[in-house]
């Protein structure tokens, strides 16, 4: 799941029933904010959408719980040496 910047535009128009976007006679088409967000929405969509085939989708490292379970901390320094490098107590006995 993932939510690209600026994927927040759409057409509202008037609240209730009445024209549509593309409905002739509406308003819609000539709104430079709804175009210019929506332009800027799709394309972030697309260049998303490029990014994770290019990747071949979401990398699992960091996000596979069972692998966390089984002790794997993908790279994580773990509470102990946190506390350590801020001068705290450690809590292992």
């Amino acid at each position: 799941f993932m939510i690209p910047p600026q994927a927040d535009a759409g057409w509202i128009g008037e609240a209730g029933p009445g024209k549509s976007y593309r409905d002739d006679g509406s308003p819609g088409p000539d709104n430079e904010f709804t175009n210019r967000t929506l332009t800027v929405m799709t394309w972030n969509l697309i260049h998303a959408a490029r990014m994770l085939r290019e990747r071949g989708g979401w990398p699992t490292g960091g996000n596979d719980m069972r692998r966390w379970k089984d002790g794997e901390r993908f790279g994580h320094p773990g509470a102990d040496a946190i506390r350590a490098l801020k001068g705290g107590p450690s809590q292992r006995a």
